[in-house]
């Protein structure tokens, strides 16, 4: 979803914000409206007037970074580059203050908060259809991106801009008010949401969560719109819950399978497949091979994959891969497709999990219930969330609940 480095990274950074509106435009994640209007006018270097680059090459440790800044004449063209070339953008490192840093390389730790991908944040807000007058809650302030574009379109008295890190709420308030913006800036729980400020009209949630949080959908006024990323322990497959409640106060959701996702939220859990993992499922003969004239699920067969992360669970895609590979790190369990040929496949597997099993049973399954792209999301009167089909063959309930907080953000 990166679109490189501006054109004219050398330019001003009007020229570099119109590059990054048209580059967005062309790719179709932004349409002629409120939102490119913001984005348009949005000085990103005013609220990210320092990003990290990274100069570690991958599996070096420990990694490095550098911290540019837009006051060094000398790292004005790079930062340009970082700020307005679509992909994230690093701007917190192993939890640090935000305000006061000294340029300059970090080594070892992690970066602890980014401004996520544009054209993400863009396609997200527009769905969001955020209009004049409306009360916005922006959970994960981050750098303050979305905070700023509600400010802009609804008016900075109506939002509230909420993020667990009082490092990056103190930073945002300075840096929204040199734009103009003066929101109110709330360092708190992104799972209790802003009960004093509520109800909201809007509710937009910056970070993947594992289920929608009960305070933040208690907190939609009628004819609201709450939006938030869905996950579970595995990266490999999000889904985008989408909550309404309806004029007479009926809360009525949506779980939709998605490419993309906000990064987990903080203390989030999650589960991975180290270089090592991914070389035995790419390498070893494994338990068995078969020929099969069984196609595997297909990329776009969202609905599918989203099934079978909560049906079949502990599964991570290695998505580096040219062909169909998936592992269970918890057992150590993978799954290799090849194809060979014109309708057949060389399927091999390995560990206690027929994963090719598992994956052929989900899919008759969600063949049955209609092939759903998209979920049924209900608010059970136990607390429970649970996700159906519109038919009811296909259903899970979200794990939960468990304290969950803001991580990478806009």
């Amino acid at each position: 979803m990166s679109h490189g480095p501006p054109a004219d990274a050398e330019g001003s950074p009007a020229d570099a914000r119109a590059l990054m509106v048209a580059g967005l435009e062309r790719n179709d994640e932004l349409r002629p409206g409120p939102v490119r209007d913001a984005l348009l006018a949005l000085p990103r270097e005013v609220l990210m007037p320092q990003a990290y680059v990274r100069r570690s090459a991958p599996g070096e440790e420990p990694p490095r970074w550098d911290l540019l800044d837009w006051s060094v004449p000398q790292d004005r063209r790079e930062l340009l580059g970082l700020l307005y070339g679509g992909a994230s953008v690093l701007v917190q490192h192993d939890g640090e203050p935000l305000l006061g840093r000294v340029r300059g390389t970090r080594s070892g730790a992690s970066m602890t908060s980014m401004s996520t991908v544009v054209g993400l944040t863009a396609s997200l807000l527009q769905e969001l259809d955020l209009r004049a007058g409306q009360r916005v809650l922006d959970v994960g302030t981050g750098a303050g991106v979305t905070a700023a574009v509600a400010c802009r379109i609804c008016g900075d008295q109506e939002v509230v801009t909420l993020d667990r890190d009082r490092h990056l709420t103190d930073a945002a308030a300075v840096r929204l008010a040199g734009i103009g913006f003066r929101p109110d800036v709330v360092c708190g729980s992104g799972d209790e949401g802003c009960p004093a400020r509520a109800p909201f009209d809007r509710i937009f949630v910056s970070y993947a969560v594992q289920r929608v949080p009960t305070a933040l959908v208690e907190q939609l006024a009628p004819g609201g719109r709450l939006l938030a990323h869905v996950t579970s322990a595995s990266p490999s497959w999000p889904a985008l819950a989408v909550v309404e409640r309806t004029a007479d106060g009926q809360v009525t959701a949506e779980l939709r399978a998605v490419e993309f996702a906000h990064r987990a939220g903080h203390g989030m859990q999650r589960i991975w497949l180290d270089a090592e993992f991914r070389q035995r499922i790419a390498g070893e003969q494994g338990t068995w091979t078969q020929r099969s004239m069984l196609a595997p699920p297909a990329d776009t067969d969202r609905g599918l994959w989203l099934a079978a992360d909560h049906l079949l669970g502990g599964l991570v895609r290695d998505f580096g891969a040219e062909h169909l590979r998936v592992g269970a790190p918890g057992c150590g369990s993978w799954l290799r497709v090849e194809p060979v040929g014109r309708s057949r496949w060389d399927v091999t597997v390995h560990g206690p999990r027929d994963i090719w099993n598992e994956l052929q049973d989900l899919t008759v399954r969600w063949r049955a219930a209609g092939g759903p792209g998209s979920y049924g999301l209900l608010f059970e009167p136990d607390g429970r969330q649970r996700a159906v089909s519109a038919c009811g063959r296909l259903s899970w309930h979200i794990p939960g609940p468990r304290p969950l907080d803001e991580g990478a953000s806009a």
